[in-house]
């Protein structure tokens, strides 16, 4: 069976390295892009920065400001028609997961026509897309290195996830002075994110040793350097290395893909408008709690990579550690304690447990449960057992 590994042509790090974005995007041969973007960071400056930066290097840009929370079909729609109006001819996302998975349903629209729903799936489109760019402002979701593109179908109230290695931007910056304003709760999310990414690609049945380095890297990073960030949002070395660790938990989940803890989070974006890494991150130690048997060494060297000490102890013990630890960071870096507090509403967890069994997530978890299992593992993060 051949294993097929995918990475962004090229990536740029570190302070300053937005500055850049010209003579990369020019490098492309393009002459009018598109900034896709969210209001705040619109409003906020960023966007007329990256503006200012683009015609310093001949590049004509206008933004749409368009792209939401949890990004939705109709946003795609209204970008695809802002992107043919004003005849651009390449994308630049501006943002976290949201800002870079509507660029690329833009993007994978504008390219070959029809509508966003077309490409659920994998590998659905049939022609390349738009030259993309992608300019991180946060450290969690690594879209901004993906074949991954979730978007909310609103008629259904479900996230479509859109895997496709034409929608991987052309161009990937990430750059820890954009990310200095985000404030500790939206630090704390985004950095349980990618923690949920790694830990999920190294126990996939997808995972290989290109994938299991990046993963136990990415853990060992996050676990160190998240709580540093959320204390201080100004310590440049922790965003740094923030930036890095998500980064490294992009390169395994795009190729190791995840689990039932983003088949499940999927849901409850989908109904509820939640933030995907708070749900990511209320769902993480329960799903890998259920998933401990499939795989307990895998658990144990997670639990290494968090610096349990598991010398001496059972494979069992030690990689039940891993699940203690994954709490302890989820209570440092101030996690909700449960669903309920989000809202939550327990009539829903079956429709929900169907529409997750049937995410492409799904495929690559440890363990396979049943519909039943999906709704107890539903309600324990729910109580927060």
């Amino acid at each position: 069976m051949s294993t097929y590994y995918f990475l962004p042509t090229r990536n740029v790090f570190g302070e300053g390295a937005v500055n850049e974005a010209g003579a990369l995007l020019g490098s492309l041969n393009v002459n009018r892009a598109m900034i896709v973007t969210d209001k705040f960071l619109a409003q906020s400056g960023m966007a007329a920065s990256i503006l200012e930066i683009l015609s310093g290097s001949g590049i004509h840009s206008v933004v749409f400001d368009g792209a939401e929370p949890n990004p939705t079909d109709k946003n795609v729609e209204a970008g695809v028609a802002f992107f043919h109006d004003n005849q651009c001819d390449s994308i630049i996302s501006l943002g976290g997961g949201s800002s870079h998975d509507c660029a690329k349903g833009i993007g994978l629209v504008a390219s070959n026509g029809g509508r966003i729903h077309d490409y659920e799936g994998v590998d659905k489109a049939t022609r390349d897309v738009v030259p993309l760019m992608a300019i991180n402002t946060t450290a969690g979701t690594a879209s901004e290195i993906t074949r991954f593109c979730i978007i909310t179908d609103t008629s259904r109230k479900v996230k479509m996830a859109i895997v496709d290695w034409r929608v991987t931007p052309k161009i990937a910056v990430n750059d820890p002075v954009l990310m200095r304003g985000m404030p500790a709760s939206l630090t704390a999310a985004t950095g349980m994110d990618a923690m949920t990414h790694a830990i999920e690609a190294y126990v996939s049945t997808a995972a290989n040793v290109l994938t299991d380095s990046a993963a136990l890297m990415a853990v060992k990073m996050i676990y160190q350097y998240l709580p540093k960030a959320v204390a201080n949002g100004d310590y440049m070395w922790a965003r740094d290395k923030m930036a890095y660790a998500q980064y490294l938990a992009g390169i395994a989940f795009n190729n190791a893909s995840l689990g039932y803890v983003h088949a499940m989070a999927h849901q409850l974006g989908g109904y509820y408008n939640l933030p995907h890494g708070v749900c990511n991150a209320i769902l993480l130690p329960y799903v890998e709690e259920f998933n401990l048997i499939g795989n307990l060494n895998r658990f144990r060297d997670l639990a290494e990579a968090m610096g349990e000490k598991v010398e001496g102890l059972s494979t069992g013990d030690a990689a039940a550690k891993a699940i203690q630890a994954i709490r302890t960071i989820s209570r440092q870096v101030g996690i909700p304690a449960n669903l309920k507090v989000l809202g939550v509403k327990p009539e829903d967890f079956e429709v929900m447990a169907e529409n997750a069994m049937k995410d492409v997530c799904c495929l690559t978890n440890p363990r396979k449960a049943t519909r039943e299992q999906i709704i107890e593992i539903y309600r324990r993060a729910y109580e927060g057992e």
